[in-house]
């Protein structure tokens, strides 16, 4: 995913929820905050049982696995379903649905062993559950924007493009506790990728059963840590542990309880007085005002993750149908400043696509603030589309306080630098999906967060132009062909050349306009303790405890 992100700021969470995942958002703390630091001590676990308060900061789109794009509805996914594997306390990927596995000697087919678990309605979770939800989510009437995550089995990509038969997929469950897996090709990474939600099972029999199963806690069944017990659409939502699940005695947390409050400033004040235990990424964003003083008061913890804030640019719309068009816009702008003085947690200015952890180039690929070859490009550009003036320009995001002030300083910047007028409009999240994923917008936000620790899980979304997570409307041959001869390549440097070939593609094509590379900022409940965030941004609870203060 992973996904569109949600919020926007220092955070995939940070600024984006979606796609993939799919956002940070920082803003101004309100007067009378106590940004400070010197807050309330928040409120003891209800009634002797261990309940987590967070806030999800807006409705999660969904919580089924073979659907979900984002990292909000990431979130509840991974706390109530797991995959074959799943990482640790110790950061590494471990054998979790699957209790074992083995691979065989050229790397293409891997051969799982189910361990003895339940559903959360106590069916037995099997092999065929897994083999089931791949499937569905290849099926081309599931439309699942994220099924191309599922393209390195074996005849994935051809059923799910329409031209080949699901017989001929790559996974088969050999009984109820063997599940065989074929791959196209080698893959390094697979380990990590069913680890990933795309790669969850589902029940069969309550997807068959109901259309609508996944937006209704009393038909959420998973095979996670937790289970769902209420969901107040827009409002609330709640987990509790799951007895049935596997690994109960690791599980310490009794409730986690999800307010859903789109405004960061009442986020950070739910904090301060003890409603929350938590504040900001990796579900929501601190308020970007707010930034200096936690920073100062040392309240505040900040990481560097595998994300990338970026704008989409709709291509098949004039005037982003031209190159140079889209190149200027990208070009006139001066990150850095976005940086210090609206985002204010570290981030780095985004000269590519791919983020520092895994860069193909460390140089990057052009240059920040350039506003005389902007100047010149628009120029150019305008006259190759027989255009005397820069028509109507809408900017869209999703509502944040934090994508909101990026937006307004860029239309700053836009306007100072290439004398164009622009709209700015923010929708709902799931509205705002919707519509991008529709092409009914000109230029867009957009935040990833690396579902795996690759560069081709950043490239890939751009191979295909009606790619589940492209929503550009932009392709381009030799960069399919390059993506194409990366997964041939078994030598690291020769295939990192070939990766790096095809981002010099996408940022001379710039159907994109990266702008930041994410870090993630909160602060916290000094007793809530083990809770995991990768390196990629991504959040799981199912280690969370509270430990009393000695």
């Amino acid at each position: 995913m992973k996904k569109n992100v949600f919020v926007a700021m220092s955070s995939i969470l940070v600024l984006g929820a979606a796609l993939a995942g799919c956002g940070g958002g920082n803003q101004a703390a309100p007067a009378d905050s106590n940004a400070s630091g010197a807050k309330t001590e928040n409120s003891a676990p209800t009634s002797g049982s261990k309940v987590l308060k967070l806030n999800l900061h807006s409705e999660p789109p969904t919580a089924d696995p073979g659907i979900a794009e984002d990292t909000t509805s990431s979130t509840i996914i991974t706390a109530t379903f797991e995959g074959l594997t799943r990482v640790g306390k110790d950061g590494k990927y471990n054998p979790a649905a699957a209790e074992s596995y083995t691979v065989s000697e050229d790397g293409k087919k891997y051969t799982f062993k189910i361990r003895d678990n339940k559903w959360s309605n106590g069916d037995p979770v099997s092999a065929k559950d897994f083999e089931y939800a791949w499937k569905r989510a290849l099926n081309p009437k599931t439309a699942s924007n994220y099924a191309y995550q599922l393209y390195y089995v074996k005849g994935a990509e051809a059923y799910n493009k329409g031209k080949g038969k699901v017989e001929d997929v790559g996974v088969k469950a050999l009984d109820d506790k063997t599940l065989e897996v074929e791959l196209a090709n080698p893959t390094p990474f697979f380990l990590e990728l069913v680890a990933f939600k795309t790669y969850f099972p589902v029940n069969p029999k309550v997807v068959e059963g109901n259309e609508k199963w996944a937006t209704d806690a009393k038909t959420v069944i998973g095979n996670g840590p937790f289970k769902m017990d209420s969901w107040e659409h827009k409002s609330k939502l709640v987990v509790s542990k799951n007895d049935n699940y596997w690994d109960k005695d690791n599980v310490k947390l009794d409730k986690i309880e999800f307010s859903m409050v789109e405004d960061e400033n009442t986020e950070l004040s739910m904090w301060e007085n003890g409603e929350l235990h938590w504040a900001g990424a990796p579900t929501s964003a601190l308020p970007t005002d707010a930034i200096p003083a936690l920073k100062e008061s040392g309240k505040m913890t900040t990481q560097p993750i595998a994300g990338t804030y970026f704008y989409r640019f709709n291509t098949e719309k004039p005037p982003f149908n031209n190159v140079k068009i889209r190149k200027a816009f990208a070009y006139a702008i001066d990150r850095q400043s976005l940086i210090d003085n609206i985002l204010q947690a570290g981030q780095l200015p985004a000269t590519g696509y791919v983020p520092p952890s895994m860069a193909l180039n460390k140089d990057g690929f052009y240059k920040d603030n350039d506003i005389e070859t902007a100047k010149k490009l628009l120029e150019e550009g305008l006259k190759e589309e027989g255009l005397t003036k820069f028509p109507a320009l809408t900017l869209s995001f999703n509502t944040s306080e934090g994508h909101k002030k990026i937006a307004e300083a860029i239309q700053d910047q836009w306007k100072k630098n290439l004398g164009v007028d622009v709209k700015l409009e923010n929708k709902e999240w799931k509205v705002y999906l919707d519509d991008v994923h529709q092409g009914k917008y000109q230029v867009a936000r957009a935040g990833w967060l690396g579902d795996f620790n690759d560069p081709i899980n950043f490239l890939e979304m751009f191979k295909e132009k009606d790619g589940g997570n492209n929503d550009t409307r932009w392709e381009n041959p030799k960069y399919k062909e390059l993506l194409n001869q990366s997964a041939l390549e078994l030598d690291p440097e020769k295939r990192k050349a070939i990766l790096a070939q095809a981002e010099q593609i996408l940022m001379d094509e710039m159907p994109i306009m990266p702008i930041y590379y994410y870090t993630q900022s909160w602060v916290k409940d000094d007793r809530v303790q083990d809770v995991i965030i990768d390196g990629l941004g991504a959040v799981d609870y199912k280690y969370a405890d509270f430990v009393e203060k000695k």
